[in-house]
């Protein structure tokens, strides 16, 4: 009987254990540059977590950082997530890379791996100024207050200190930490040789592990999202209208400035993040442009409306606008600066095009460019005749106003400034105008 019992209870023990349903893990690689990007990537690969019903998200880790707005986006995204985060740094997480770590719930490092160094740098690998060295300090040390307090000992004592996260920042120290000094501080949870190890360490051997996959749409709009490549697209647009105001119909120019909107706004239209005030903005520009080149004559209020709606729209699609990250002035002012930075583009691309050593089709069909000949029916006026103001002649016929005068040997078509004048009077020549000599009588 108690060998019956004990097979009926292991037998309602295995039933149970396949009835429970299976732990998912979401891997995220990040290995690749920290930039605009690899956070359309990762906001991505969230959705794909939720959609394969993940219980554990893993960021797999291997990089120098990026650019610190896209690191700021990730790690705010990785705070505000729902499920548990956990960064397994397989190789290297400095910089940005760092602050992604800091930003998960657990972080696992692989034996040679190291974590920090989080100084901001410029494009040639030097320091930035102090304040942005301030700012990054003040995110690490936000970052790991955010874990909050652990019972050590008999103290409460910060799980990942602060102090530490902040000294990754200073240019003077810049630590990094090694797997083992990240265990001994307690900003790392342990070491870990691959993803299995992980997962053994967290009880969740066994779980079923899928990986983010990019697409090749998604590829794409990562690299139009870059804000080297949407100061290139303001470049265009920019540029692209202002040329097409200074030449006749619509053309090659209009074109251009078309698609580098429609490339412009795709990113954030796929993301359906493109506010709706931004779109009716956009939409307003375009609709003064074209009334300023088919309607309204010459260049004033209404194109210089027209361009501002449209750079108002611009640097507002650029703006971090979404349920991932929110709006802060930071973002603000970085999409203020690649819209700037297009804009000076686009001057310099100008005066290049319509200068002497710009492509000649283009300036051919450009006015400001453009030779009035009078094979083409345009009437040139003769300004030789100026030479003769102050010159002294006579009078061939009566000036009732208009009459003729000879002046040095040739005969001319003049235009009393006074009273009548008679013919064979002295005459002296007191202006050129509208292509006619003015003549005054000499007492």
């Amino acid at each position: 009987m108690t060998r019956l019992r004990l097979l009926f209870i292991t037998l309602l023990s295995a039933l149970a254990w396949l009835a429970a349903p299976a732990e998912n893990v979401f891997v995220i690689p990040v290995e690749t540059e920290i930039d605009n990007s690899a956070f359309r990537h990762f906001r991505r690969a969230l959705d794909q977590a939720a959609e394969h019903d993940a219980d554990l998200i893993v960021l797999k880790l291997n990089t120098y950082g990026g650019a610190l707005d896209a690191a700021d986006s990730i790690r705010t995204a990785l705070l505000r997530s729902p499920l548990p985060t956990v960064a397994f740094v397989d190789v290297n997480a400095a910089s940005a890379g760092a602050l992604i770590a800091l930003a998960c719930d657990s972080v696992y490092m692989a034996p040679a791996a190291s974590m920090g160094s989080a100084t901001v740098v410029n494009g040639a690998g030097e320091p930035m100024p102090e304040k942005y060295q301030s700012y990054m300090s003040t995110i690490m040390r936000a970052t790991a207050e955010h874990h909050g307090r652990v019972e050590r000992g008999d103290s409460l004592c910060w799980r990942r200190d602060p102090a530490i996260a902040a000294s990754m920042v200073n240019p003077e120290v810049s630590v990094s930490l090694t797997a083992r000094q990240a265990v001994d501080c307690g900003y790392a949870d342990g070491i870990a040789t691959s993803l299995d190890d992980v997962l053994a360490d967290m009880n969740m051997a066994g779980a079923e592990v899928s990986y983010y996959q990019s697409s090749v749409s998604d590829d794409i709009l990562g690299f139009l999202a870059n804000a080297a490549v949407r100061a290139i697209l303001v470049m265009l647009i920019l540029g692209g209208i202002y040329m097409e105001m200074h030449t006749p119909g619509l053309g090659f120019a209009a074109a251009v400035a078309a698609v580098a909107a429609v490339l412009y706004f795709l990113p954030d239209l796929v993301g359906g993040t493109v506010p709706a005030w931004v779109l009716l903005c956009f939409i307003a520009g375009v609709v003064l442009i074209a009334l300023e080149i088919f309607v309204v004559p010459g260049f004033g209020l209404t194109g210089i409306a027209g361009i501002t709606a449209i750079v108002a729209a611009l640097v507002g699609v650029a703006v971090a606008n979404d349920a991932v990250t929110g709006i802060d002035f930071g973002s603000a002012v970085r999409a203020a600066l690649v819209v700037f930075v297009g804009a000076v583009l686009a001057m310099a691309l100008v005066l290049y095009l319509t200068s002497a050593h710009g492509p000649k089709f283009i300036r051919r069909h450009s006015e400001l460019m453009t030779e009035l000949t009078v094979a083409d029916g345009f009437v040139g006026v003769d300004m030789s005749p100026a030479r003769l103001v102050g010159h002294h002649g006579e009078s061939v016929t009566d000036l009732r106003p208009a009459g003729k005068v000879r002046i040095d040997d040739d005969i001319y078509d003049a235009v009393s400034t006074g009273p009548f004048i008679s013919a064979h009077c002295s005459v002296k020549v007191m202006k050129y105008e509208n292509a006619q000599i003015y003549v005054e009588e000499l007492s």
